[in-house]
């Protein structure tokens, strides 16, 4: 594996991404990993390898301008001053750097907490992307759903007092009444299951199920 660090300017200011690929020549396809509301941290870079072992090239962009932090508060803070629009802004320059300057084939899109909110609304908002697996993340306004045309797996926990049963019911409403392209898959787990920096939340069986299924579906958009 191999990693670097990709520039990205935007109208908010510049940025960087962190970017994880496999040693062999640069694949066709991407996945675009966006952050929990805590920064890029060892948990982001760890996630990015786990996708280039899977020969994917992974772009992380870094909405927070280089800022981390491991103080929830303070995370919270900074993920209600990030500017939808300058995290959106963010996600857009980074499809646009992978397919115009690196000639990338095929794009999906993750993220988780913060992340997964982005990851969602990118999906809706990005017809270029191929594919899309937000987890627990929240669900964008009816109108903006509407528009979702990108393959999209959804990841919740049923024990999530942030995205709660109540907001996932409100997407799979959405995805009847305009006939989505959205598969909803709920575990009995708490927000931020995927986390194995946190054992107090982490879920190792729903986590190991969740992964197998974004894999299967970037597997099945991205490569073919």
């Amino acid at each position: 594996m191999k990693t670097e660090t990709m520039q990205l300017e935007t109208s908010y200011g510049q940025t960087t991404a962190h970017v994880a690929g496999p040693d062999t020549a640069q694949p066709a396809a991407a996945v675009i990993l966006i952050q929990e509301w805590w920064g890029i941290n060892d948990h982001i870079r760890d996630l990015a390898g786990r996708y280039a072992r899977e020969g994917y090239l992974c772009v992380a962009p870094d909405l927070y301008r280089g800022k981390l932090t491991e103080d929830a508060q303070e995370a919270s803070q900074w993920m209600h001053d990030l500017a939808l629009e300058d995290g959106m802004e963010t996600i857009r320059q980074t499809v646009a750097e992978l397919s115009e300057a690196h000639g990338i084939r095929k794009i999906g899109v993750t993220g988780y907490c913060m992340g997964g909110t982005y990851a969602l609304r990118a999906a809706c908002e990005i017809e270029t992307l191929d594919a899309a697996a937000p987890f627990y993340g929240d669900i964008p306004e009816e109108e903006v759903l509407a528009g979702l045309k990108v393959p999209t797996l959804f990841i919740a926990g049923a024990r999530d007092n942030w995205i709660t049963p109540e907001k996932v019911e409100g997407l799979k409403e959405a995805a009847r009444k305009y006939n989505l392209p959205v598969e909803v898959v709920s575990y009995d787990a708490d927000h931020a299951f995927f986390n194995d920096t946190r054992p107090n939340v982490y879920d190792a069986e729903a986590a190991a199920d969740a992964w197998r299924r974004v894999l299967e579906l970037f597997d099945a958009r991205l490569r073919h």
